[in-house]
């Protein structure tokens, strides 16, 4: 009989163990351990002619050789939809500017419906410079020149759409002053190369690949953005700096001011704080096998300048290391 009492009482601790094992693997988020991840993730960067999608395709392979995750990059909308698609859990990391982001976490302008709780930053990249660009030929000379003239502002609802609107209007424009197209990168610059359209906001590390091949045709243009008007936008919206179109790009003679955001890379913030350590120093210490132009202009030196949104447990983690003081 105290063979088989002991027998029935090994059999309920055994079930019990089991059962709270079962409990334990379900947990998810920042709490679990990476083996609860998936091994693949996604990388939202942006549209086919900018710089997110060629930067964020080495950026993703750079990932997947430095950690155990497969790191895919595909190509979107850009800033506010990689946000939108954060949001609702179909994609694991994204490209976006530093404006996008702020607006997404406090849920202002196209956020406005609702504000985007699930991102935190792993760094800042490098300068966005607003590039307004149209043909040497035109005679588009400056933002005001734009008032009656065809421009595409970006894909509906991007981070260059907001960017243009608020340019125009510290211009003393408005949307209704110009004929709007909404197009991305490429084709907008095919756009300017058909003649259908005048000129285009370009929000994008320069030199952007869609405007090489735009200059590569026909002469191109910069519209500047005078220090004054500089001056007044960042005053308004504090994410501006100055910047400017170095001189020799798409082969314009000097170099033309204008303003710029930062490019920043985010994560959904469930991802453990192991795998975004990871991936964070995957990406800050091997910098060097970037072929991309834009590899020269980020550091992990830089990488808190301008954030703006709550840092990743596993990005501080990294930065702690490196001495980067975090906030």
């Amino acid at each position: 009989m105290k063979t088989k009492r002991l027998l029935s009482m090994l059999v309920i601790v055994l079930g019990l163990s089991m059962i709270l094992a079962a409990c334990n693997s379900s947990g998810g988020g920042s709490d679990g351990g990476s083996e609860e991840e998936p091994s693949e993730l996604s990388l939202l960067t942006g549209g086919t002619g900018g710089t997110y999608y060629p930067l964020g395709g080495e950026i993703a392979s750079l990932m997947s050789d430095k950690t155990e995750k497969t790191v895919t990059a595909q190509s979107s909308g850009a800033s506010v939809e990689n946000m939108q698609t954060l949001q609702s859990g179909d994609a694991d990391l994204a490209f976006t500017q530093t404006d996008i982001a702020s607006y997404a976490v406090n849920g202002e302008l196209m956020f406005k419906d609702g504000k985007v709780d699930n991102i935190q930053a792993i760094g800042t990249l490098y300068p966005e410079t607003i590039q307004i660009v149209t043909l040497k030929d035109s005679d588009i000379e400056s933002v005001e020149d734009l008032k009656g003239k065809t421009v595409s502002i970006g894909a509906l609802g991007s981070g260059t759409a907001a960017n243009a609107e608020q340019i125009i209007k510290v211009h003393g424009l408005s949307l209704e002053d110009i004929d709007v197209q909404n197009l991305a990168f490429d084709e907008s610059t095919e756009g300017i190369q058909d003649g259908k359209i005048d000129a285009a906001f370009i929000t994008s590390g320069a030199p952007t690949g869609a405007v090489e091949s735009l200059s590569a045709m026909k002469p191109v243009k910069i519209v500047p953005i005078s220090a004054d008007k500089a001056k007044e936008l960042a005053d308004e919206y504090p994410y501006y700096a100055e910047d400017v179109v170095p001189a020799g790009t798409y082969g314009l003679e000097k170099e033309v001011p204008t303003v710029a955001v930062l490019a920043m890379l985010v994560v959904r913030k469930d991802l453990s704080e192991d795998t975004v350590y990871e991936l964070t120093k995957a990406l800050f210490d091997n910098l060097d096998q970037i072929k991309h132009a834009k590899g020269e202009k980020i550091s992990a030196e830089k990488a808190l300048d301008g954030v703006g949104i709550e840092l990743h447990p596993g990005a501080k983690k990294y930065f702690d290391e490196k001495g980067i003081e975090t906030k």
